[in-house]
Formats: C-alpha cells, sequence, structure tokens
C-alpha cells in the first residue's frame, strides 16, 4: 500500500472519529499542526508507531487502518469471530457453498 493511501484513510479515520486535525496532533503528542501537515504531506514520511497512535487516537486499530478494505474490516473480522465457532463440518460446509 502506498503511503498517499495510508495518509487518505488517516484523514477518514479522523473525520469518522469527529476529531479537527489540530485535536488529534494533540491527542498524539504532536505539534498541533503535525495531521495537517501529514494530510497535506508537507512531513516526512512518519513511522509506524505513529501511524498505530494516530489509529487507536481515532478508536480504531493500526490492523484496521492497513487492513485492505477498511470499510469492511468489521465485518469481515465479525465473520471471522463466527467462523472460528462453527465445528470443522461447518466450517467445510461454508467453504462449499462459497466456492463458485
Amino acid at each position: 500500500m502506498e503511503l498517499s493511501e495510508i495518509i487518505n484513510r488517516v484523514s477518514r479515520l479522523r473525520t469518522r472519529a469527529n476529531l479537527s486535525a489540530r485535536e488529534l496532533s494533540l491527542r498524539i503528542g504532536k505539534n498541533e499542526n503535525y495531521i495537517n501537515r501529514l494530510e497535506y504531506r508537507k512531513d516526512s514520511e512518519p513511522s509506524i508507531s505513529v501511524f498505530q497512535d494516530i489509529a487507536q487516537a481515532c478508536g480504531s486499530s493500526l490492523e484496521e487502518l492497513l487492513y485492505y478494505d477498511m470499510d469492511e474490516y468489521k465485518n469481515d473480522m465479525q465473520i471471522i469471530k463466527d467462523l472460528k465457532r462453527c465445528s470443522p463440518k461447518k466450517k467445510q460446509a461454508i467453504i462449499d457453498l462459497l466456492d463458485c
């Protein structure tokens, strides 16, 4: 995934969490303009720990931020959680059903 896509996702997470760029910057212990500079690509590449701090401050996780389809992350995780409770026989039936 390109850095630009991750930064776009940061903006989406921030908006979803109803946080201003300034508020998010301060929540992660950065200068009040940090997120604005990041979102407008005027800052150097942040570390993975910064992205983790951003995700947590937005009520999310680094895994969700980097998941291939961020909008479907919660649904996909719920499906996986539900599948883990199924017997092997039921899991195979689901696999057979999904096999196009």
